[in-house]
């Protein structure tokens, strides 16, 4: 395979069918975490019959921070900072990582102080992963679309076991595209999944005790 410009390789035989190409793509955005974490939380809060207030403020906390992080990677890009919005170059990865985790500081400290515990430890929990990212950074490059998936489903797992399964088929889906899109090795998919999985079950924990939105 030879890399392209924006760090996604082609496809050749012996490597991956160039028809999983576009699978692996799609399956790749798809698990994106500013889209699997709103739809995880949403389904958690649907089903465990959370206050309208307390669905409204979470859903529209999460779709602010994901516009927020959206508009702030394409200014970034814009002013040549940035080779693409997916922020793949290490330096790129560490100043959306740092950045995106003093945000959720901020949530974090926010919601506990107006009393939404779920959203809280949600926004507690994702800054943890950002955290073992950094930390592990000299290590490996660890998979946040894997972490954040493999998190969203541990959330849903809150909603029905049933769509914590499909959310973890989704997180075994991403693995294979971010390894089959060559942005990830092994070791990185472990690193995230480990991670995900810790987040996911500190998660499904405090939920069975019965907490609060």
């Amino acid at each position: 395979m030879t890399r392209t410009r924006r760090g996604v390789r082609d496809c050749q035989p012996g490597i991956l069918p160039c028809m999983l190409m576009p699978l692996a793509r799609a399956v790749s955005i798809l698990g994106h975490p500013l889209l699997v974490l709103p739809l995880a939380a949403l389904a958690s809060m649907l089903t465990r019959r959370v206050a309208p207030s307390a669905l409204l403020t979470t859903m529209a906390a999460m779709l602010t921070l994901a516009a927020l992080l959206m508009l702030w990677s394409r200014r970034q890009v814009a002013r040549r900072r940035w080779a693409h919005v997916d922020a793949s170059a290490p330096g790129e990865r560490r100043t959306l990582n740092r950045s995106a985790l003093a945000v959720l500081a901020l949530v974090c400290l926010a919601a506990w102080l107006a009393g939404a515990t779920g959203l809280a430890l949600g926004a507690g929990l994702s800054a943890g992963i950002l955290l073992a990212a950094l930390a592990s950074a000299g290590l490996c490059h660890l998979s946040l679309h894997v972490a954040f998936a493999c998190f969203a489903a541990g959330i849903a797992w809150t909603a029905s076991p049933a769509l914590g399964a499909a959310f973890a088929l989704l997180a075994a889906g991403v693995a294979w595209s971010r390894l089959s899109l060559a942005r990830h090795v092994p070791r990185d998919l472990v690193a995230g999944a480990c991670a995900g999985s810790a987040a996911a079950l500190a998660f499904v924990r405090w939920a069975a005790a019965g907490a609060p939105a």
